[in-house]
C-alpha cells in the first residue's frame, strides 16, 4: 500500500517537532501549565511520541493507528494552548489574536490527521 505524499509530510513535521523538544526544552517547559506535575518528564514524552508517531504514520501497517496517536496527542496538548492565551508569561511574547487562531488550527490538524484513519 502507498501512502500519500502530504501523510509524510505530517510525520515529517511531528518528527521534528518531536525532536525539538529534546533540542530546545526551555521553550516547551515554559508553556507547561503548572497545575501539570513533573513538566519535564511530560516534555520529554510528549517529544518521544511526536516522534513515534512521526515514524509510524510512515510504516503502512502501522499509519491508521498512528493518525489516532496524533489526533490523542493533539487533544492532550490542547491546555497548553489555553495557558499560553491567558498566562503573559507562557505567551512569549505573541499577540493574543495569534494564540487565539492557534486554537482552531488545532481542529485543522486534527482532521488533517482523522484522513489517515
Amino acid at each position: 500500500m502507498n501512502l500519500p505524499w502530504h501523510l509524510y509530510v505530517m510525520a515529517f513535521v511531528y518528527f521534528i517537532a518531536g525532536l525539538n523538544h529534546f533540542r530546545n526544552p526551555r521553550l516547551y517547559l515554559k508553556i507547561i501549565p503548572p497545575y501539570f506535575p513533573n513538566p519535564k518528564l511530560l516534555n520529554q514524552i510528549s517529544g518521544l511520541a511526536e516522534i513515534i508517531l512521526g515514524i509510524a504514520l510512515c510504516i503502512p501497517v502501522l499509519s491508521s493507528y498512528a493518525a489516532w496517536g496524533v489526533i490523542a496527542l493533539l487533544i492532550a496538548i490542547f491546555p497548553t494552548h489555553l495557558y499560553m492565551y491567558f498566562d503573559e508569561k507562557a505567551r512569549m511574547g505573541l499577540p493574543k489574536w495569534v494564540l487565539l487562531l492557534r486554537m482552531p488550527l488545532q481542529l485543522v490538524l486534527i482532521f488533517w490527521a482523522y484522513q489517515y484513519t
